[in-house]
């Protein structure tokens, strides 16, 4: 499309450059900016224009416009506000999508915006702003209709306006009073009451009454009785749907019709393919409830204005003035749009350049206009983020039929592809303990040991009381925070349970479960000691690549390949992981490009491979989404229908105001809009789509059966897919139920946490909060006791040594990677050749700062001399070396006997050491006694590098004055930070 600046109106320069709302108002036919203290004030006899521009995680900008027609505006004043928008849009490039809205019919999207609603004053432009002289308070009844957003009107202030299926809003001078329909719902209620706050704010300065009348209470209270006084007394309201007459028919059959000359001819053809839609022509689809408006992209300006006419004249003809037009320009569709056609392509291609935008900028940079809002902007690269506190007990099992085995420590990180597993991982939320049981499926689990895992999992979950987050993760889709809590994590090939060993022995598929005498080759990634992963792959050429390093043995030889697109810190994780898969032995280095040939003959030969990453799935723009039933023209509510109905779901989407009629037994998703933790509301279930991960966010009024079947809904989710966005079926899906929201949930909301905690329903919840002037009332979570299944508790645990950033999980190995030579010599006296490392983490305790130390937590060696060495050691060390966390309560401490007391001494003393050396982290511990070096001698390109230091914690060995020259901070400020700042500014400084 050809754009001239004369085909812009000049108000339009500049327009929709940052993410924001922009408002302007017609005014002699021409837009007119209007002042941001105003935007949500709008007029009856007025048109508006009104632009959202919303920022991606992509970098680039989205524009919705709409145009806003007031009940009493002109015909040539609406048709000024359509054609302007049509106008800006070309100003914006022409991707927008445009919206009509009018007056008391707006679409969810438009209300969403102003929040909580809108309430058009009489007058306008044209009469001058005639407002209503304020001599005396005006008693006003509004009708308030919508669960998340909500569309007020105000009627006549007779008794035969109510009725028994909305809520309604009586305005009077000292008093506001909200009658609740019987039919209403209780979410409904619980929204309206925004609604009487923002009445009370607006129009009461803060400083009235408010009561709550219910329908069908006649006169049981005083309060009552007022309201129906008002009315002339009581009397009976008659039983009829009140929406009836603004009901407009969705269910007939889409009439696709081209413009040709400024009319609308119908276009025959026995069902709507996208082949129908020319390029250079514009077509109007009428779907009844919706009208939309496609404007191919070699149409002119005028063509597009051309068809926003003929469709304005279509619904006049079709006497349906109410229906919602939306305009969409080719290759920019709304998914709304796309399920219209019987067979739409997922990708179009589009003729025209992508330098429309371009073009635009350049003619109004001309002008003297900052542009930098219209050209594409870069990605923003931002890091993943686990929003998980990493220091939390973890145990794991290993699905066997329909039991579950409880793994050792050793092994709870070595996963096979063959095998399910279940873990369960407790760790500190800011009041309260939380939890989170998850399901892990490996590629080539069985389908029978998923159904078990996951039943078992819900027997956990359920045990608890639905406390826990739950998850479930598949092989190669696994989310950051997965990553974070395992730390270092080992993928096999194979299986270990009886039912994945009787599958491949019926199929006669080779078992080709891992071996440590075998052939085996490893990709080994990850960003750091926290997050490391090593993946078994087919012992082939093929599979190498330039990105990663790998680990391939054949039973005593080992060879660790780097990849020439490999930086230091990949090469530090592949000695990391090289000390879990084979340790004690010496591994031969090859670098990509000079193999030696028994590297290559162990791969079967040469061949090409590939040297790009690996893409994971990104997280995109998270959409939230209301789940509920409905059968027929009633919606009924989900935990009445999910468990019998659950194999048949079919969801559709709406994306109108009104809700769309279903079929019995469907489930209907509803896309909420600008959504905010009010919209979560806890007689209902959600999802919440991030596109790499989706969360079903269940309420806590929801009904148990629901709760449990709250993954299976996850499911069915990913595999209609509806925002056509190609959801992948393994994406990870998590359950969190109200009251127990995670970090990762939350960090797409302005969280409250007092919120998620209140008594009642939504409506009680609401009217207490305003009754108390915004102080919720709540239910006070209590610390709970992490719950072991299997027999074992991190709190009775003997074993009570702290898992370690960085490990050493043999305990006879010669080289341990994260302890200075020192310590090592140290603890060598205390270990006997059958007991594990210190550092080695325990089934259950991953805490850095430990509840209490227990009893027997090490076994301390007979040997005179080493207590005596370590003795002075300790008398000369800071007390404490680790204090105990405030968030975690003390326990009492009983009486000992000398010689238990010095053991249990010594015990804790040997355990706080291991934590000192190899997890410290947030832990401002005085350097003083540690040897220092310069700079250039720890660095990891150091040419004379300093030995016998810690190569995991270089920068304590730097000065505290050169430590504050290179980091900018202090050592105490620096511990404070995250784990993965942390290591961010180390790889910066080449410390890392």
């Amino acid at each position: 499309m050809a754009v001239s600046m004369r085909d812009i109106d000049p108000a339009f320069q500049g327009a929709g450059q940052k993410p924001g709302l922009e408002i302007w108002r017609i005014e002699n036919f021409h837009p007119v900016p209007v002042d941001k203290s105003s935007y949500g004030k709008f007029f009856t006899g007025d048109s508006y224009v009104v632009l959202k521009s919303t920022g991606s995680k992509s970098g680039a900008l989205r524009h919705d416009i709409h145009y806003w027609l007031g009940k009493d505006t002109s015909q040539d004043e609406a048709g000024a506000a359509a054609i302007k928008t049509v106008e800006l849009d070309a100003a914006l490039g022409g991707r927008a999508v445009q919206y009509r809205e009018v007056q008391g019919h707006e679409t969810e999207k438009f209300l969403s915006y102003f929040k909580p609603c809108i309430i058009p004053q009489e007058g306008g432009v044209a009469s001058g702003f005639k407002h209503p002289v304020e001599e005396e308070y005006k008693t006003r009844l509004f009708v308030c209709r919508g669960k998340h957003v909500v569309n007020v009107k105000e009627v006549p202030f007779v008794r035969s306006s109510l009725n028994h299926d909305d809520i309604f809003i009586l305005d009077t001078q000292s008093k506001i009073f909200q009658f609740n329909g019987s039919n209403s719902s209780i979410q409904e209620r619980g929204k309206a009451l925004e609604v009487v706050q923002y009445i009370k704010d607006t129009y009461h300065h803060g400083k009235c009454e408010v009561a709550a009348i219910e329908d069908g209470k006649l006169m049981a209270d005083a309060e009552t009785g007022e309201f129906w006084g008002l009315f002339g007394g009581f009397a009976p309201l008659p039983r009829k749907t009140a929406n009836e007459e603004n009901k407009i028919p969705d269910n007939l059959p889409a009439k696709l019709f081209r413009v040709e000359k400024g009319q609308a001819e119908l276009v025959e053809a026995d069902s709507l393919m996208r082949d129908l839609l020319e390029t250079n022509k514009c077509y109007i689809l009428d779907c009844g409830a919706e009208i939309f408006v496609w404007m191919g992209r070699n149409t002119s300006l005028d063509e597009r204005k051309s068809a926003s006419g003929a469709a304005d004249e279509l619904l006049r003809n079709l006497d349906n003035p109410k229906s919602h037009v939306i305009r969409v320009i080719e290759g920019f569709e709304t998914v709304a749009f796309r399920s219209k056609f019987d067979l739409w392509p997922q990708t179009v291609e589009v003729v025209a350049s992508e330098d429309g935008r371009g073009k635009v900028a350049a003619l109004l940079k001309r002008q003297g206009v900052n542009v930098k809002g219209l050209l594409k902007a870069e990605p923003v690269k931002e890091e993943p983020q686990p929003h998980i506190d990493c220091t939390g007990n973890l145990q794991v099992w290993r699905v066997n039929g329909n039991e579950k085995v409880l793994l050792q420590a050793s092994d709870q990180f070595k996963f096979y592809s063959g095998d399910c597993y279940i873990f369960h991982y407790s760790y500190p939320g800011e009041d309260k303990e939380e939890y989170l049981i998850g399901t892990w499926f490996g590629k080539q689990s069985i389908e029978e040991d998923r159904a078990s895992a996951l039943n078992l999992a819900n027997k956990m979950v359920e045990s608890m009381k639905f406390l826990p987050s739950q998850a479930r993760i598949c092989e190669g889709n696994e989310p950051i925070q997965f990553f974070t809590i395992f730390q270092s994590f080992i993928v096999f090939k194979g299986g270990l349970n009886d039912g994945y060993k009787k599958y491949v022995a019926e199929k006669e598929i080779p078992n080709d479960t891992y071996s440590e005498e075998g052939l085996a080759l490893f990709r080994v990634q990850g960003s750091g000691p926290d997050n490391m992963q090593s993946i078994q792959v087919e012992p082939v050429a093929s599979s190498l690549n330039s990105s990663y390093c790998y680990i391939l043995h054949d039973g005593s030889t080992v060879f660790m390949w780097s990849g020439s697109l490999t930086t230091p810190e990949d090469q530090e994780l592949v000695e990391r992981q090289l000390d879990i898969i084979k340790p004690n032995l010496q591994c031969k280095p090859q670098k990509e490009g000079v193999e030696s040939e028994q590297f290559w003959d162990l791969l079967g030969g040469k061949t090409e491979y590939q040297s790009q990453k690996i893409a994971r799935i990104a997280e995109r723009d998270p959409h939230l989404f209301e789940c509920t039933f409905s059968n027929g023209p009633k919606n009924i509510p989900l935990h009445l229908i999910v468990p019998l109905l659950l194999p048949s779901i079919q969801l559709v989407v709406s994306e109108l105001h009104a809700d769309l009629c279903c079929t019995a037994g469907d489930l209907k998703v509803k896309e909420i809009y600008n959504f905010t933790q009010d919209d979560l509301m806890t007689e209902d279930v959600f999802i919440l789509d991030c596109h790499s991960d989706i969360f079903v966010w269940v309420g806590q009024q929801v009904d148990s059966k629901t709760r449990m079947q709250a993954l299976t809904v996850g499911e069915k989710f990913l595999e209609q897919d509806f925002l056509l966005e190609k959801l992948s079926l393994e994406a990870s899906i998590y359950v969190v139920m109200e009251g127990s929201e995670p970090p990762f949930f939350t960090r797409f909301f302005t969280w409250d946490s007092a919120k998620s905690n209140m008594h009642g329903n939504s409506f009680q919840r609401k009217l207490a909060i305003l009754k108390n002037g915004g102080t919720p009332v709540l239910d006070k979570p209590k610390r709970r006791t992490p719950v072991s299944h299997g027999g074992r508790s991190s709190v009775v645990s003997t074993d009570k040594s702290q898992r370690s950033r960085s490990m050493s999980f043999s305990p006879d190995r010669v080289r341990v990677r994260g302890r200075s030579p020192a310590f090592n010599a140290l603890a060598a006296n205390f270990e006997n050749s059958n007991s594990r490392n210190l550092s080695t983490p325990p089934t259950m305790n991953m805490k850095l700062y430990p509840k209490s130390v227990a009893t027997g937590s090490a076994t301390v060696a007979p040997k005179s001399a080493a207590i005596a060495a370590l003795t002075a050691t300790f008398e000369q060390a800071r007390e404490p070396i680790i204090s105990p966390s405030p968030k975690v309560n003390q326990e009492a401490s009983k009486p000992l006997s000398s010689s238990d007391a010095k053991e249990n001494f010594m015990s804790s003393r040997i355990e706080a050491l291991t934590i000192q050396e190899d997890a410290k982290e947030g832990e401002t511990e005085d350097d003083d006694g540690l040897p220092t070096y310069p700079y250039e001698c720890l660095v990891t390109t150091a040419t004379d590098p300093v030995t016998e230091i810690d190569l995991a914690k270089r920068e304590t060995y730097l000065s505290s004055a050169e430590f504050k020259e290179k980091f900018g901070m202090t050592k105490d400020a620096f511990y404070k930070l995250p784990k993965w700042k942390q290591n961010k500014l180390k790889v910066a400084l080449q410390l890392f």
